[in-house]
């Protein structure tokens, strides 16, 4: 099961149809989804985050935790607010695209997706607007 939490107010509030959405990008990739849990969030609670468990002093985007089992998807997803919105004017963008591309992107990452090579990368940003595409369809 897919679930939203906040931590943060957010601008956008993804729905049901975002839900069948992930877990279709979840199917496609061969992959059966599980326990999923998005944690939407603001920096302040993030770098605590990802000080606490990945020692990087660092804000980010997103982290994702993998408590995937074989094939089944699961884990657990925290997601920046204030660094969605930075980035969506940074790169020129809505706060609803990139909150999606992020919303699939740790989705992807818990389907084995990296991105810490430029290759990875790469990869990764094709994975996620062919997941974009989807929703759009």
């Amino acid at each position: 099961m897919i679930t939203f939490e906040y931590i943060a107010a957010s601008p956008f509030k993804p729905s049901v149809e975002h839900k069948i959405w992930l877990q279709r990008v979840i199917r496609n990739e061969g992959k059966v989804p599980g326990d999923i849990a998005y944690i939407f969030c603001d920096d302040d609670y993030m770098l605590e985050r990802n000080i606490c468990f990945l020692n990087h002093d660092t804000y980010t985007d997103i982290i994702t935790f993998d408590e995937c089992v074989g094939d089944m998807v699961a884990g657990s997803i925290l997601i920046s607010l204030d660094r969605v919105g930075e980035n969506a004017e940074k790169f020129g963008k809505t706060f609803d695209n990139e909150f999606l591309r992020v919303l699939v992107h740790g989705t992807l990452h818990l389907c084995g997706y990296k991105d810490k090579t430029d290759e990875e990368a790469k990869l990764m940003r094709q994975k996620e607007d062919e997941a974009l595409a989807l929703l759009a369809h």
